[in-house]
């Protein structure tokens, strides 16, 4: 009898973590439609709708070519910046591991960096997207490599992440300082971070190397739970901590990297939507990924919202929108740490 009570309690506890999930998605479904609707060309609702199904005509240009995939990029950035800073907090135990306290988002601003200045007349969108992809893969590689040689844990790949990110900003501010106005003018219209170049084509790239490595993160779910326990209580229940440290690593540098070359730097993202899904779900990875996803899916959609109609014409990076939402909310955190949600 106890133990079927607990067994309710507990069925209970789940739903009531796959009742946010829901609520979510549905906030999001509505967050996407008035994203679809407002923008600095007044479409109106009966115009935009119509627009999804003509063949041609000026909103459908709009709406197809504009907005639909900015959404659809905000989305799966939101989503990729999300899963990947959740991952990092798991496997590194701490509550500020995120794709760019890790160095890795000023690996891919390096790459950037040095495709404008030294690019010439190859300079182009997908040689900017890969040479930032490359340093951001690059970075976490270094990463890696250090940890495997002198010793994989937490602290270990925190401390070469805080080294990597000061070493590639320091690069990058340097061949700042040596470029034309031009190429410093792109250079600082990339950190901002922004949807604006954002086409079918780099959704699709972008779908890929986020999807792909969902299904290892997902399964590895449970282990990342008990990782949670400490090594050595993950270990004598058949954990393979480094290995799994390793692993998540790779994926979670993989989807931040896949955001971050076409978009630019969005801060903030990655490390205060784990926060807030702990908060309402708790740090079962189970429902933390997917709560974690649609938060930041969230959050990355209103953002680019409000920086295209807020200023209209004038379209407000999307980085610099994130930040302002993600600064207070950070001093949040601080302040309510001592009550033990992590």
């Amino acid at each position: 009898m106890h133990t079927e009570k607990i067994y309710t309690e507990y069925k209970k506890f789940n739903a009531k973590k796959v009742f946010y999930i829901l609520i979510f998605i549905i906030i999001l479904g509505i967050i996407a439609l008035g994203a679809l609707l407002h923008g600095p060309s007044s479409l109106g609702f009966k115009n935009s709708f119509a627009a999804l199904f003509k063949e041609t005509g000026i909103a459908r240009a709009i709406v197809w070519e504009l907005r639909l995939p900015r959404i659809i990029m905000a989305i799966l950035t939101g989503c990729g910046l999300s899963i990947a800073g959740t991952v990092f907090q798991a496997i590194l135990k701490n509550p500020l591991a995120s794709p760019y306290t890790l160095g890795i988002a000023s690996g891919a601003g390096f790459g950037a960096v040095l495709a404008i200045v030294f690019g010439g007349s190859f300079y182009s969108e997908y040689l900017i997207a890969g040479s930032s992809f490359f340093f951001a893969m690059l970075s976490s590689t270094i990463i890696l490599s250090i940890a495997k040689l002198k010793d994989p844990s937490p602290e270990t790949m925190i401390l070469a992440g805080i080294a990597i990110m000061f070493l590639f900003s320091s690069l990058s501010s340097f061949f700042q300082y040596i470029g034309t106005m031009e190429q410093v003018q792109e250079i600082v219209f990339w950190f901002f971070g922004s949807l604006s170049k954002t086409g079918w084509k780099e959704i699709g790239i972008v779908s890929v190397m986020i999807f792909v490595p969902m299904p290892f993160l997902i399964k590895s779910s449970w282990q990342l739970n008990l990782l949670a326990t400490g090594d050595e209580s993950a270990r004598a229940l058949g954990v393979n901590t480094t290995k799994l440290r390793m692993q998540g690593m790779v994926f979670a540098s993989l989807i931040t990297s896949a955001c971050i070359c076409f978009t630019g730097v969005i801060g903030f993202v990655g490390l205060v939507s784990p926060h807030i899904g702990r908060m309402l779900v708790g740090s079962d990875h189970r429902f933390l990924i997917p709560t974690s996803a649609l938060i930041g899916t969230i959050l990355v959609l209103v953002a680019d919202t409000f920086g295209r109609v807020l200023w209209a014409p004038q379209v407000i990076p999307i980085g610099i929108v994130t930040s302002f939402i993600g600064v207070p909310f950070f001093f949040y955190l601080l302040i309510r740490r001592t009550r033990g949600y992590w």
